[in-house]
């Protein structure tokens, strides 16, 4: 399928940056034909956990870097370290006969006598790629499969492979022995590549008439711009960097491919979103693009894995915000803030100079020591509220420079399968106003533990395919929920206004379900968006900005927090009614976490064996 694909697109993106010479100086190359066993033929005939794995290596095959990310290229699969995979549309397209012809043969898979957790395993696949296929079936955009980036633009202020790509050099690919440099230059031989195949599909987009609103466009450009000033130490970074001295002869030969290959690449781009900023309008929704209804349509049941309509969500998101809102009243009255709206007391709260943080590089280290503070805090907590409890690598890091302009205030997730890379809270730190001391904490818990790094290590101790498949409205809920065991399990008894941070954060993801519904379904203006969120919930207006921007590129998105976390919460009052004096608190949080990330109907029949089991 890509026989030496990797030694072919070095080649190319080295050809005129030192010829022989460079060459000569690169260790011997790595092919990368498809790895034999699971990663080809049908799954017919084989026994069903070895099916689930040949579909996840089959995926795989498509997707090195994840494999890498996972910590699965190893053995048969090692050369899968040294390539992306084939680029632009034409992997694409290879990408999606492969899932079309995945989900016949799951579906095809004699069901019988198989356990519950292999039958989850079948029926999260179908799921999952059945979703896929249908986004991939619609002229533009960048389509995750089994995971929660879709993306109407495949470049824009957050999202594209001038982001994505220096974060996987820095942080993902292996770099801790001198076997791991070739690796590493074959992946870097292919940016140039992958970002021309990028350019390819951005291009085609406009010729369809699908640009991206001009006030995304000024941020991408901006972006752009610095990353491209920055980008022959993004990539040649890591290897000075290295203890085992690849710095000496890879990390010249890595800057000169930066920029006579990937800076080049990188300035096509470049040219391309100002040609589209040209001609762009201020229209924010992705209903304003062609076919934009049939595309947040599909974006939106993606996210929530329902079938709920926008106007159902954006009444729940109404509904339940006033709901929250009289919860945080009587909390507000308490510590003296009486007047006004909640939205204008929380405005008010956040003015209270108490809770910021200093401004600067003092501010930045009181935030990383209030994070690591309530880190240790919540991890004494955990075998208080589950049965089975993990102990996840983790590390807290500041977003990249030039990522932070465009990015949210923070987002974490699980290391790799095989715990050689470790789960990781990233926190934007752009301006220090972006977070206070009343609220950092739920974050924390979100993004940490019990949130996205203590679920993903379940996850990954699951079969391979359960732990490669995601779904936005479960990792997303599943975090909210995890911000409510932290409340439940004492972390703001102490300190109310911390309860006040914590509910606003409930309120902020109800909002979402309204503004991200308004922007792409109601045709609301992005400045309607932000005043949404600063009146309505009080939210920090340097904070907002980033978020409704970020809707307007990820349309959806934001839709599965607050309907993961609504459904949670109501099958954990299920399983209270219908089990009575057997419920046990941290028998449900294991029960649901150990059932691993799934459509939400999945967690559902999870909750159900649950109930079954308890009542004995």
């Amino acid at each position: 399928m890509r026989e030496n694909h990797a030694d072919f697109t070095r080649r190319q993106a080295l050809a005129g940056l030192g010829g022989v010479s460079a060459l000569a100086l690169l260790p011997a190359c790595v092919a990368t034909t498809p790895a034999p066993g699971l990663a080809a033929g049908p799954i017919a005939g084989l026994a069903p956990d070895a099916a689930l794995d040949a579909i996840a290596y089959r995926m795989l095959a498509h997707e090195p870097g994840r494999a890498t990310g996972a910590g699965v290229d190893t053995g048969d699969y090692a050369a899968w370290r040294s390539t992306f995979g084939t680029p632009g549309e034409a992997g694409r397209s290879e990408y999606a006969a492969t899932l079309k012809e995945l989900v016949a043969e799951a579906r095809a898979y004699p069901k019988d006598g198989l356990t519950s957790d292999q039958q989850i395993g079948f029926e999260v696949v179908e799921t999952a790629f059945t979703r896929a296929l249908e986004g991939m079936a619609l002229p533009y955009g960048d389509v995750a499969v089994g995971s929660w980036r879709n993306a109407p633009y495949v470049v824009i202020q957050n999202v594209g492979g001038y982001i994505d790509l220096p974060r996987f050099f820095g942080s993902t690919q292996p770099l801790k022995a001198s076997e791991d440099v070739g690796p590493y230059m074959d992946r870097l031989g292919e940016v140039p590549a992958i970002l021309n195949g990028e350019l390819d599909r951005i291009r085609a987009a406009r010729g369809m008439g699908v640009v991206p609103p001009a006030f995304l466009l000024d941020k991408a450009i901006a972006q752009m711009e610095t990353s491209i000033a920055g980008a022959v130490d993004s990539y040649a970074g890591p290897l000075k960097a290295a203890t085992f001295g690849a710095g000496d002869w890879a990390a010249p030969l890595a800057e000169r491919i930066a920029a006579n290959g990937i800076v080049p690449a990188l300035q096509a781009q470049l040219a391309e979103l100002k040609a589209q900023r040209a001609i762009a309008k201020d229209a924010a929704g992705v209903s304003a693009q062609p076919m934009g209804e049939e595309y947040y349509a599909w974006a939106v049941g993606a996210s929530t894995t329902t079938s709920m309509t926008p106007d159902e969500i954006h009444r729940q998101g109404l509904a339940e915000l006033d709901e929250i809102h009289g919860r945080m009243d009587p909390i507000l009255r308490e510590i003296g803030y009486t007047q006004g709206s909640v939205g204008e007391r929380m405005r008010a709260l956040a003015d209270d100079p108490r809770y910021q943080f200093a401004e600067g590089d003092p501010g930045r280290e009181e935030i990383f020591a209030f994070i690591n503070d309530r880190v240790s805090w919540i991890k004494s907590q955990m075998p208080r509220a589950f049965n089975q409890v993990v102990d996840p690598p983790l590390e807290v890091r500041r977003l990249p420079l030039a990522e932070e302009p465009g990015a949210p205030g923070a987002y974490g997730g699980a290391g790799s399968k095989d715990g050689s890379i470790p789960g990781r809270f990233w926190i934007n730190l752009r301006t220090t106003d972006l977070h206070r001391k009343y609220d950092l904490a739920d974050l924390t818990f979100h993004e940490s533990i019990p949130g996205h790094v203590w679920e993903g290590e379940f996850s990954n101790r699951l079969p391979l395919i359960r732990s490669i498949l995601a779904f936005n409205a479960f990792s997303e809920g599943w975090a909210l929920y995890a911000e409510q065991l932290a409340d439940e399990l004492g972390a703001y008894d102490e300190f109310k206004v911390g309860r006040l941070g914590y509910l606003q954060s409930l309120a902020f993801r109800a909002c979402r379900l309204v503004v991200d519904t308004g922007l792409h379904s109601k045709r609301w203006t992005r400045e309607m968006g932000r005043q949404f969120f600063v009146e309505r919930n009080g939210s920090k207006v340097e904070e907002v900005a980033s978020e409704v921007d970020r809707y307007c590129s990820w349309p959806g998105q934001a839709c599965g927090y607050k309907i993961g976390h609504s459904e949670i919460v109501r099958q954990r009052a299920r399983a209270q009614a219908e089990l009575g004096s057997r419920y046990d608190f941290k028998a449900f949080n294991t029960a649901v976490v150990l059932g691993g990330n799934a459509p939400l109907s999945v967690v559902g029949n999870t909750v159900s064996r649950y109930i079954a089991g308890a009542r004995g």
